[in-house]
């Protein structure tokens, strides 16, 4: 799905823009799934990842994790292990991810997975992290402006209002 956004937003069928984020200055960075980037598509996809986020929250606006692409850390929750029961065991591997994640000074960690999703949000709550975790379909339909008000739980102070439709 992330090359049919980074397709349509270059052929200006998906209509993004950054524009709101331009005086927050609201700082992200995104995590490349293992089984969509290392495992299965590779670099390429993952380039198309940051185009679709630099599009949407602003270049300048963009921090990328080392190491990255192909050659990011796992977060640790996929695979199952988010629903086996090993929640400590599961924290404990994510840690280097939680470390990584905190090393950008980003405000947000934008995750493409579901998966890595439920596994950073809940490394974020229980090692106190300062960051909050969304979903990229999310910041695409906030820089479109439509981004319904019931599809902000993952949104933080800074951005719960941006656009309300």
């Amino acid at each position: 799905m992330i090359t049919c956004y980074a397709d349509w937003i270059r052929a200006g069928k998906l209509k993004v823009n950054p524009d709101w984020n331009t005086d927050r200055k609201v700082k992200f960075t995104v995590q490349d799934p293992c089984q969509l980037v290392r495992k299965t598509f590779g670099d390429p996809v993952a380039e198309d990842l940051r185009f679709v986020v630099k599009a949407v929250v602003g270049e300048e606006n963009f921090i990328d994790m080392v190491p990255n692409r192909s050659n990011n850390y796992c977060c640790g929750g996929g695979g199952g292990f988010l629903q086996s029961g090993f929640a400590e065991a599961r924290r404990q591997y994510g840690r280097l991810k939680y470390d990584q994640i905190i090393d950008t000074k980003a405000d947000y960690c934008i995750t493409p997975c579901h998966n890595c999703h439920a596994q950073i949000h809940d490394l974020a709550e229980h090692n106190g992290g300062h960051y909050h975790t969304v979903h990229l379909w999310t910041l695409i339909c906030l820089s479109m402006g439509i981004l319904g008000e019931n599809e902000r739980v993952y949104l933080g102070p800074d951005l719960a209002e941006v656009a309300m439709p």
